[in-house]
């Protein structure tokens, strides 16, 4: 069957296109994308509360995948901790090739169909763990000899794939298949697809750590002071939830080193 993310796009002769032509049919095309995403809820959602019971099980959430695909692994994975103050092995993104594939592509990287699961070895990876292979084509040996292997090792599996009933897809336990139809620019798959997978990472952590009670409200609470703008953020948070003034908030930030810490401790003084 052939792939849709590799079909032929629906516009010809881009390179006679106006610049603003060009954009408005980009814009257009990635209208499409939440659409799709929307038709995927139930999958995502299921794939959510398998997170919420490996983290509850002292288990680690790994992303696994190649190129576009890897690298949105990782920056989903490297936000968690300061967004939400988890340790850094909590949530751990791999991709095809190394660190150094993360700014230049190492050639046949993902065409390794055994490295995957050398790859997860070296994170010692368990049992109670969850992976979710990133790939959309879905055909990507690098990621479905990992999730492959995970299956045999009794390790719970998912993935994002942008294609219809894919090998990577028959391969995991909880497949979600977002089909966001074929490029603009044929192929190019870190367009429509990058953008389908970086909403449903989002979903799916965003989703897992409020959960988890890393959220109070909709405030990030736990989040990392790892700048002025996140002090001056947290300050806010304290002055809106215990109604004091500025400089008791950021008094009582810089004390206790979070917000939730300091709101706590405020409220429990007495």
């Amino acid at each position: 069957m052939p792939k849709i993310t590799e079909s032929n796009s629906k516009y010809e002769h881009l390179e006679t296109m106006s610049v603003s032509d060009l954009l408005c049919y980009i814009n257009q095309e990635d209208q499409s994308v939440p659409v799709a995403v929307a038709k995927t809820l139930p999958q995502i959602e299921q794939v959510v509360n398998q997170v919420i019971n490996t983290f509850k099980r002292g288990g680690r959430l790994f992303y696994i995948g190649a190129g576009t695909s890897g690298r949105l692994g990782i920056v989903d994975a490297s936000e968690c901790p300061p967004t939400f103050g988890v340790p850094h092995g909590l949530v751990i993104g791999i991709i095809a090739g190394g660190d150094s594939a993360i700014r230049k592509a190492v050639e046949f990287a993902e065409d390794n169909m055994e490295q995957g699961w050398k790859d997860l070895l070296a994170h010692h990876i368990q049992a109670h763990d969850f992976v979710i292979g990133i790939a959309a084509s879905g055909s990507t040996p690098y990621v479905i000899g990992a999730v492959e292997k995970c299956r045999e090792q009794g390790i719970s599996t998912s993935c994002i794939v942008c294609n219809k009933g894919s090998k990577l897809a028959t391969a995991v336990d909880y497949p979600i298949e977002v089909i966001v139809g074929p490029e603009f620019v044929t192929g190019s798959t870190r367009m429509k697809s990058g953008t389908a997978q970086k909403l449903v990472l989002n979903m799916i952590s965003t989703s897992a750590m409020i959960k988890m009670d890393r959220v109070k409200g909709n405030k990030m609470v736990d989040m990392q002071l790892s700048n002025n703008k996140l002090v001056e953020r947290g300050v806010h948070m304290i002055m809106d939830e215990i109604h004091v003034d500025y400089s008791k908030a950021k008094e009582l930030l810089l004390e206790h080193g979070s917000v939730r810490k300091a709101i706590d401790f405020y409220l429990t003084k007495d």
